[in-house]
C-alpha cells in the first residue's frame, strides 16, 4: 500500500492579503508559516518518507525545503511542474473582492460550481486540465513506491481539484468538503496506484490554533 501525503504549503502574503496566487504569481511565506513547517514536521517525525514531491512554485519549494530540513531524514526531493497550482490567467495578483466586481460568475462558479467554471473567460486553466495532470503525477509516484510513503508539496486548489478527483467525487461536487488550509495535511492511500481511499482531510490539528483565520483557507 502506498500512504500519500498531501500538503499545502505555508501561509504567504498574498494568502493574507486575500489575492490569487495562481500558477504564476508567487509571494513570500510569511515569517510565521516557518514555524507552523516545523510544527507540521513534528508531527510526521515518526514517519519514514521514501520520496518528496513539490511544485516549482517558490511558496511550495520553501515549504517543501523547510520541512525536509526539520525532518531530518534522507529524503530525495523531485521538482515537479504538474504539481503547479492552477492557471487562473487574468485573475492573478488581485484582491478577491476585485475579481467578485469584475468577474462575479467566474468567482461563483470556480468556489462552488467547478462544472459550470468556464476558465476561457479570464485565460485561466480548466478544472479538467488541473486534475489530468495531478492524477498523471500521482499516480506515477504510487507506481514507483508500491509500499511507501511519499510527500506531496502543492497548493490550495489544486490539491482541492486533484484529491477529490482522486477518490471519485463527481466534478460538480469537488468543493462540497470545503478548502484546504495552509500547511494542512490530507491523506490519501492505494492498493493498486489507481484507486484512492481518503484516509485524512485538512488536518492542522498540530498547528494548535484556537480558531481558523478565514485567509487560512483561500
Amino acid at each position: 500500500m502506498t500512504k500519500v501525503y498531501l500538503i499545502r504549503h505555508g501561509k504567504t502574503q498574498w494568502n493574507l492579503e486575500s489575492r490569487y496566487q495562481g500558477a504564476n504569481g508567487d509571494s513570500p511565506l510569511l515569517k510565521n508559516s516557518y514555524r507552523e513547517i516545523e510544527l507540521l514536521a513534528g508531527s510526521l517525525q515518526k514517519i519514514p518518507f521514501a520520496h518528496a514531491y513539490t511544485s516549482p512554485l517558490k511558496r511550495a519549494q520553501k515549504t517543501a525545503q523547510a520541512l525536509l530540513i526539520h525532518l531530518n531524514q534522507d529524503i530525495p526531493l523531485t521538482i515537479d511542474s504538474r504539481l503547479k497550482e492552477f492557471n487562473l490567467g487574468e485573475m492573478e495578483g488581485m484582491h478577491f473582492e476585485d475579481v467578485a466586481a469584475k468577474w462575479p460568475e467566474v468567482l461563483k462558479n470556480f468556489r462552488h460550481h467547478p462544472d459550470k467554471y468556464d476558465e476561457s473567460l479570464v485565460k485561466g486553466e480548466s478544472f479538467a486540465a488541473v486534475i489530468t495532470r495531478f492524477r498523471a503525477a500521482i499516480e506515477e509516484y504510487c507506481r514507483r513506491y508500491p509500499d511507501g510513503n511519499i510527500l506531496v508539496i502543492s497548493h490550495g486548489a489544486a490539491l482541492n481539484a486533484a484529491i477529490n478527483a482522486l477518490i471519485g467525487t463527481p466534478l460538480a461536487h469537488l468543493k462540497d468538503r470545503g478548502g484546504l488550509s495552509n500547511t494542512s495535511t490530507t491523506i490519501l492511500t492505494t492498493d493498486d496506484a489507481r484507486h484512492f481511499r481518503l484516509e485524512k482531510w485538512n488536518d492542522t490539528s498540530y498547528l494548535h490554533k484556537n480558531k481558523v483565520d478565514p485567509t487560512d483557507t483561500i
